[in-house]
């Protein structure tokens, strides 16, 4: 049974003493196949409390929550938070870019998207460097403040709601069971029907082997 971790979550980000906290986060960083997803979301801890907040009492990690629940965060974040952004990269422009360059760049553009009104910005692990809006990496922060969690939760949720679309158009590769990360499933059939419009083609080789889902 998942425990009620959201009021932690909640008092690392009240305790930074802002009214606007932004946290973002991606989803699909170590995936072979489909786009990776970056989200920041904003609270407003001006408002945030009581039957407002109470959605959120589970609220945790993406990875630490099933599929039911995510479902269910993602629509208590959407309801709660003050503004929601969303950025999908392609896998052609992370085979452009190159992964890290892509995932900081689209970190960026979700706290600038937030700020203003944004006072605090916080991000899970990265230093997005001097261009970016004032913020503080938090290691494991999407296990610590509830802004980082709830970007996880959104960018997730869409990341996995699109590779459910990419599974109808190429059926063969099980995007709906493994959302385009490694598999033993997955490395067999990129072998047997070679990558699709919707794989990243700048993977080095070794990631087709048989390893199991990030």
């Amino acid at each position: 049974m998942q425990k009620r971790t959201g009021q932690k979550l909640l008092r690392f980000d009240r305790r930074l003493g802002a009214r606007f906290v932004a946290g973002a986060d991606e989803a699909g960083r170590g995936s072979l196949a489909g786009p990776l997803v970056v989200a920041g979301v904003l609270l407003d801890y001006g408002s945030l409390r009581e039957h407002r907040v109470r959605p959120l009492a589970f609220l945790n990690d993406s990875k630490q929550c099933s599929h039911e629940r995510r479902e269910e965060l993602f629509r208590a974040v959407m309801g709660c938070a003050e503004r929601v952004a969303v950025r999908v990269i392609p896998p052609g422009e992370i085979d452009r870019s190159g992964l890290h360059r892509s995932n900081l760049a689209g970190l960026r553009a979700m706290l600038e998207a937030l700020t203003p009104p944004a006072e605090a910005c916080l991000v899970d692990g990265f230093r997005l460097g001097p261009a970016a809006p004032e913020h503080m990496a938090v290691i494991d922060g999407d296990e610590k403040s509830a802004a980082i969690a709830a970007a996880s939760i959104v960018a997730k949720v869409t990341r996995d709601r699109l590779m459910h679309r990419l599974d109808a158009l190429y059926p063969a590769y099980g995007f709906a069971q493994h959302v385009g990360y490694i598999t033993p499933g997955h490395s067999a059939a990129v072998r047997r029907h070679g990558p699709s419009a919707v794989h990243r083609l700048s993977f080095d080789a070794r990631c087709f082997k048989d390893e199991a889902a990030a």
